[in-house]
């Protein structure tokens, strides 16, 4: 039986009851975040808080919560859950009204809603094993904020859908412009000679822990070169590697675009050694 928290109570999923007059179902009005553990372990707590904080500020959502208070509904949940490979998601939305209305409500107060979930084990640095991904791509028609992490997800889902029904993994997107913005659940990367580049944080594009945790790795190391900066589709045609991230795939070879192989379709050298330092690093954040 899965146990969900609900507004300082935890409870079986069973027994969890939302009104149907909660912003949340009303608007999508609402931040949510998914942090990942292995073993009870966890990946990027910290960051993972700090965006839901910046992100509930964004929206003038007001939950005094610190990190101590999230840790303990976060670690309870795994415990009660027993444990292994679990995402914990997290979701806040402004609260339940009297009425439906556009305008932010006074005085309500926000409703908190976290569950675990099985995921897969942590990723390996080994070809021979890694999970190949295959993504097709089209034009990035979501709002532009894409950089607050909402509930409101109807756009990212639209998108992904477009790869699903294609037998895709993934949807890789570009703007108006032919500049590679990110995947429809993803940040995305490619490969050329070496170096790795992906498109700098802007409204475009979620700032993906992964990604933050990822990047900051990679510089720490400083053995492959990394650049922020604008990645054309051109470019991501011509790419020896491509990869997405997020926290339920960590670093995803991708070896199929638009029906192509990526490179020489097979998983890249630089993957193997950007997934290895992950795997040994990522349980520093």
């Amino acid at each position: 039986m899965s146990i969900v928290f609900l507004n300082d109570a935890f409870m079986p999923m069973e027994e969890a009851k939302i009104s149907p007059m909660d912003r949340g179902f009303l608007f999508g009005d609402g931040i949510y975040e998914v942090i990942p553990s292995y073993d009870t372990k966890l990946v990027g707590f910290g960051p993972h808080i700090d965006r839901m904080q910046e992100g509930m500020d964004l929206i003038g959502i007001k939950l005094d919560w610190d990190h101590a208070k999230w840790a303990q509904v976060v670690n309870t949940l795994i415990e009660k859950n027993g444990g292994g490979n679990l995402g914990i998601y997290l979701h806040v939305s402004r609260g339940t009204d009297s009425k439906r209305f556009h305008a932010y409500p006074d005085n309500v107060a926000p409703t908190v809603y976290a569950f675990a979930f099985e995921i897969p084990p942590a990723n390996v640095a080994d070809k021979a094993i890694a999970k190949t991904y295959k993504v097709n791509s089209t034009e990035d028609l979501r709002w532009k904020r894409c950089h607050i992490k909402s509930t409101a997800l109807l756009g990212n889902v639209m998108h992904f859908q477009h790869g699903f029904a294609e037998g895709c993994n993934e949807t890789l997107l570009f703007n108006a412009n032919n500049e590679l913005t990110e995947a429809s659940a993803c940040n995305a990367y490619i490969v050329k000679d070496g170096v790795i580049a992906t498109p700098p944080l802007d409204n475009q594009i979620l700032p993906g822990i992964t990604r933050l945790i990822l990047l900051d790795i990679l510089a720490k190391d400083g053995s492959l070169k990394v650049e922020e900066r604008v990645v054309t589709m051109d470019e991501v045609e011509n790419a020896d590697e491509i990869w997405v991230t997020s926290s339920s795939k960590e670093v995803a070879p991708v070896v199929e675009f638009n029906g192509k192989p990526v490179g020489d379709g097979k998983i890249g050298d630089v993957w193997l050694k950007a997934q290895a330092l992950y795997s040994a690093g990522k349980y520093n954040y």
